[in-house]
């Protein structure tokens, strides 16, 4: 039966004493401090949590494992913070290309305000409700572009597709691809279109758009990343090299992060620059198995076929 929360505020001395009575090893009092006021006590007990001891229920305690020090602690939450980043890199170059993609396409086949004609859209998907989520978002944007429209032309907030794409949110921008026809029966195929330039197909494209909307949220709000499990998690690809052993699990960001690389490859990131960055900084977390276990890594994880070499899909 749930029980009433009596927990107090703690000072920032307080909690520092309290990770030390749990065996937490804290070697610059002074530096220790000063990161607690900088980064919450809740935010970094997430960070934490993985050098809690178990009982012999395998329930995890209040106390740490023997020689855990609050440097190997930031250490974690330093490698998350910069994962986070690089993350965010990938993301938004994918997140252009899939804009411009989207635009360039639907207004050359359909016109300057495609997106507002339900016929473009399959059947099932719900347009209107989209529509006026997106006109929310273009009311609410302060670009001179938008601006400059709706002194000059009527329609406002009903713009042209090239700039409501340019406002529009990641999620918004998800939905919009989803809702796209693509019945080869018919020969509309525009979802196709689109994914054949990031060369994938477009089921798989439309899912990986869900997941990395979700890790982009994540990533926006600062939350821990690197052994989350991910509330929302792509498909399995059925392709040898997504599939355990060489990729264990669909439900970590290593899987992430072989879905970046194979996007950002084929968006141009030809000198696997971005691979090579992910790579450094992922290298020395890896090399202790539980941490590497937590990402959904396997031991051999740089001679991944998709993350080493160009994915063959």
């Amino acid at each position: 039966m749930p029980e009433h929360y009596n927990k107090q505020a703690l000072s920032f001395v307080e909690q520092l004493a309290k990770l030390q009575e749990q065996g937490l090893i804290i070697n610059e009092q002074s530096q220790a401090l000063k990161t607690l006021k900088s980064i919450n006590y809740y935010r970094l007990s997430g960070y934490w949590y993985p050098f809690r001891t178990r009982d012999a229920h395998s329930k995890v305690t209040s106390q740490f494992e023997a020689n855990t020090n609050f440097s190997q602690v930031i250490a974690l939450y330093e490698f998350d913070r910069k994962l986070r980043s690089l993350i965010l890199d990938a993301i938004e170059r994918i997140e252009v290309a899939i804009r411009t993609q989207i635009t360039y396409y639907m207004g050359q086949t359909y016109g300057a305000f495609a997106h507002t004609d339900p016929a473009n859209f399959h059947t099932k998907f719900e347009h209107r409700q989209w529509l006026e989520k997106l006109e929310v978002e273009t009311n609410r944007s302060s670009d001179e572009f938008l601006k400059h429209y709706k002194t000059k032309y009527t329609g406002f907030p009903r713009v042209p597709i090239w700039m409501v794409t340019e406002v529009m949110s990641f999620g918004a921008l998800s939905l919009f691809y989803s809702g796209l026809r693509n019945d080869q029966k018919s020969g509309i195929e525009d979802k196709k279109a689109i994914s054949q330039h990031f060369g994938v197909h477009h089921k798989r494209l439309k899912d990986w758009l869900h997941t990395l909307t979700y890790i982009r949220n994540v990533c926006a709000h600062h939350s821990r990343l690197w052994n989350r499990e991910l509330a929302i998690r792509p498909d399995q690809v059925k392709e040898a090299e997504w599939l355990p052993p060489l990729t264990p699990r669909n439900d970590r960001i290593f899987y992430v992060l072989l879905i970046l690389r194979q996007l950002m490859h084929a968006i141009g990131d030809a000198d696997n620059a971005w691979t090579q960055d992910v790579s450094t900084l992922i290298e020395p977390i890896a090399a202790t198995p539980r941490w590497r276990v937590a990402m959904g890594m396997p031991e051999n994880w740089q001679a991944h076929p998709v993350w080493n070499n160009q994915p063959n899909l």
